[in-house]
């Protein structure tokens, strides 16, 4: 998961740049930062109660990066892809993602169309010649409308034009991206109309309810007419799926598939109609297979390395973390055979355990920040969930994994303390490329005092931008 620190000269230059700009700014107002939260709370940038950005920074990337990052990024998307279809033609290699009863059964229904992961993000850290990649967020990544919102926001900031006279600056358009990928989906499935009835699908009592409300405001100014559902607001009929007797004919779902699966009866009629192919659903059940953490352990497995060419097994060493599924059994290890539990019990500083299906940081165990009991009684928890029967319906479950540490990146950044003063403080950055329909469109970056950089476990986002220094000509 991270290591140490790795310097980022590729942001220093425009990051003083920007703290010359602010420091003025900041000195001539003493209400700066709070009307600064009160910007984000008025453009719905809040989860749950908190603001998301307490930072007054954007992150700043090199064209150089964000080539390197399109790279890594998009052919991890297409092995996401390729994994899907081998393994609903392989039960061996299905087999190893280690997906419950229920996850199969709807993974193997008819899709309709064949991207499974319309929209898709890699969870990374940006180093000077890497990505560095924790995991694969395959099926329903949020936070892209919070992410375009916030640099509109920051474009709009008194130092950016001052930042401006020095840097070509460039955003990214999320919304109308994912509004694209989304439609296109549409079309692929047989859809017919230019203005498909969308549903955005979650339960309303999640904190993201809010990045729902911006995708539907800008969605509809596309063109697109959207109504915002829980699960439990769908009715099937056997032909059409409505919600709030609107007949729907394209689910932007959000709703995870763990929750379809722990509350089948309030999501029923959802699964009913995908499963009736009565509409069209993005992303498909079928991303379930790339999306569990177990999708790099399968991609690491020298024994699935026939599934890639030369060069994508060595991006895959540069990029993807060595990772296994933990269980008593002998694998190897670049290139060596080891035992696995005994590796993981000698190793603990540098290695990360990790529940394969969870999200938020849930369950996340660093060795080096573990003693060598928790660590013990980790690898037991981790062991006894992979266990034959320890999967069965109703019960939580599931496999572990082991993935070897990773480095991280850091960088100064000014925080807004709860006083509303502005501290600088040095901040892990995790760096996340979204993908619609396996191409790059923009990050997801978010900033942490901890090893886990996410906003359910305290985290707050900023907005990235690529940056150009201007020349005399330009």
């Amino acid at each position: 998961m991270t290591s140490a620190a790795v310097p980022s000269s590729t942001a220093s230059k425009p990051a003083e740049h920007w703290r010359e700009a602010l420091l003025p700014a900041l000195g001539n107002s003493q209400r700066f930062a709070e009307r600064f939260f009160e910007q984000l709370r008025g453009a719905k940038l809040t989860f749950g109660d908190r603001v998301h950005c307490p930072f007054l920074r954007p992150f700043f990337l090199s064209p150089e990066d964000e080539q390197r990052v399109r790279t890594v990024a998009e052919t991890i998307a297409a092995l996401g892809e390729r994994v899907i279809a081998a393994a609903l033609e392989d039960r061996a290699l299905f087999a190893q993602f280690r997906l419950r009863s229920e996850e199969e059964r709807l993974a193997r229904l008819h899709a309709g169309y064949g991207f499974a992961s319309t929209a898709s993000r890699l969870d990374a850290f940006l180093l000077p010649d890497s990505l560095k990649s924790a995991e694969y967020n395959g099926e329903s990544p949020a936070g892209a409308g919070y992410s375009e919102t916030l640099a509109e926001i920051f474009n709009n900031l008194p130092m950016m034009a001052e930042f401006s006279k020095h840097y070509e600056v460039h955003s990214y358009p999320l919304s109308a991206k994912l509004l694209d990928a989304l439609v296109m989906s549409y079309l692929d499935w047989g859809g017919t109309s230019k203005r498909p009835q969308m549903a955005i699908v979650d339960w309303r009592e999640v904190p993201t309810w809010s990045e729902f409300e911006i995708l539907k405001e800008r969605f509809e100014r596309m063109g697109v007419p959207v109504v915002l559902a829980d699960p439990r607001d769908l009715v099937f009929d056997g032909k059409a799926l409505t919600a709030h007797g609107v007949k729907i004919d394209l689910v932007y779902r959000r709703v995870l598939i763990n929750d379809i699966v722990a509350r089948p009866k309030e999501c029923e009629a959802l699964v009913k109609a995908y499963a009736a192919n009565a509409v069209c659903v993005a992303n498909t059940f079928r991303c379930k297979i790339p999306h569990v953490k177990a999708f790099f352990a399968v991609i690491t497995d020298e024994r699935n390395g026939a599934l890639f060419s030369h060069h994508e097994r060595e991006l895959i060493r540069h990029h993807i973390p060595w990772t296994r599924v933990v269980e008593d059994t002998g694998t190897a290890r670049y290139g060596d055979h080891i035992e696995l539990l005994d590796f993981i019990r000698k190793n603990r500083s540098n290695l990360v355990l990790k529940p394969s299906d969870e999200y938020g940081g849930s369950g996340v165990t660093l060795g080096w920040e573990t003693s060598e009991q928790d660590w013990d009684q980790a690898i037991e928890r981790a062991v006894s969930a992979t266990r034959p029967g320890a999967t069965k319906s109703g019960e939580q479950g599931g496999a572990w994994i082991v993935q070897e540490r990773i480095p991280i990146r850091r960088e100064i950044f000014p925080y807004i303390t709860p006083d509303k003063t502005v501290e600088f403080r040095d901040m892990l950055v995790d760096f996340a490329p979204y993908l619609f329909r396996g191409k790059l469109c923009g990050f997801l970056t978010r900033l942490s005092a901890t090893g886990l950089a996410n906003v359910t476990s305290g985290g707050g986002q900023v907005p990235a931008f690529r940056v150009t220094p201007r020349t005399a000509n330009n």
